[in-house]
């Protein structure tokens, strides 16, 4: 097809003069019509009728192509595209291009990242490197992009490029320490990457770093709940290392941004962490003046100050101290 072939309505185009289009069926009285575009008529009505002739050819493909343009969220037309390119056995390196400039201008459809998956999935591990930039390029977007880090955790599974990735992680959070996305990140290259031995080969260099992430910025949740993530399944460990308490204790000694602090001590409690003098003072410094009566309890008294500091969820608070046992 020649460029100006292209330019031509599919009714005027000598290339589908042998195709009868099918015209949408909305039924004989359709309530609320929708107000198609005359192109988007006239490109899904041709649509169908290569689809129901199960016709692989380069004109459907690029029919596919201009379908896509205009409603990238059609499933059906990624499908028959798919069975297109398998039918010509068309260089899929093409189809990642076209796929790249689809992705930018659409980056959370869910069609657009299947595709490209199914693209990645048969051309194997060579593109492992390739599909890893182009999921930084879009989580330079926006770092929040579940589909992104969806499908790159997908590459790292499957075709592999785990040398890097933590490398990359720390960079992100030298960006930004409360992208709890990029915490999430190093939780699953830690626990899942062949190369860095598992969790509990990485905890205390982990530990140690999380540690220096809370000391910056106390008020960040992330650190704390990937502190605890460090420890799981072994409570044990985690109430026994000093490191875990030690951070507690200096944050709370601090008397600012102490919520996560006070959180975290009173699960250690809970879990048996036998606190010494020192957290007792810590803790009862931080007790409002116009507070309740002091609780005798360290857990309890910990509970009565986060409804203080933690308004948001005092509900919260009061239940986790109503369910304390009479010793903890």
């Amino acid at each position: 097809m020649d460029a100006e072939e292209h330019k031509l309505p599919l009714s005027q185009n000598p290339e589908w003069a042998d195709v009868t289009p099918i015209p949408q069926d909305d039924g004989p009285n359709p309530v609320v019509p929708i107000a198609y575009k005359p192109e988007f008529i006239e490109t899904m009505d041709y649509f169908r009728a290569v689809y129901k002739a199960n016709e692989f050819s380069p004109r459907a493909l690029q029919l596919t192509h201009q379908a896509i343009l205009l409603n990238p969220g059609n499933y059906t037309v990624w499908h028959f595209r798919r069975l297109i390119l398998d039918a010509l056995g068309i260089d899929l390196n093409e189809e990642l291009e076209f796929m790249s400039g689809i992705s930018e201008n659409n980056p959370k459809n869910y069609q657009i990242w299947h595709h490209r998956r199914w693209i990645a999935e048969k051309l194997g591990a060579d593109v492992a490197s390739k599909e890893l930039d182009f999921t930084k390029r879009m989580l330079f977007l926006d770092a929040k992009n579940y589909h992104a880090w969806s499908y790159r955790q997908w590459v790292l599974q499957t075709l592999g490029g785990w040398e890097n990735e933590l490398s990359y992680c720390h960079q992100l959070l030298e960006e930004d320490v409360f992208n709890n996305s990029a915490w999430n990140q190093r939780y699953f290259v830690v626990t899942g990457s062949p190369l860095l031995g598992g969790l509990e080969a990485m905890r205390e260099s982990e530990v140690k770093y999380t540690v220096e992430a809370i000391l910056r910025s106390p008020e960040n949740e992330s650190p704390w709940r990937y502190l605890r993530g460090l420890y799981k399944n072994d409570p044990k460990s985690w109430i026994s290392d000093p490191q875990v308490s030690s951070v507690c204790l200096k944050v709370l000694s601090a008397k600012a941004n102490h919520v996560f602090a006070l959180s975290t001590l009173l699960d250690l409690l809970s879990h048996g962490f036998q606190a010494n003098q020192e957290f007792e003072d810590a803790v009862d410094s931080l007790r409002p003046s116009n507070s309740d009566p002091p609780d005798s309890d360290l857990a309890k008294a910990i509970c009565s100050i986060l409804r203080h500091v933690d308004p948001m969820r005092v509900n919260y608070w009061t239940w986790r101290k109503n369910k304390l046992p009479l010793s903890v």
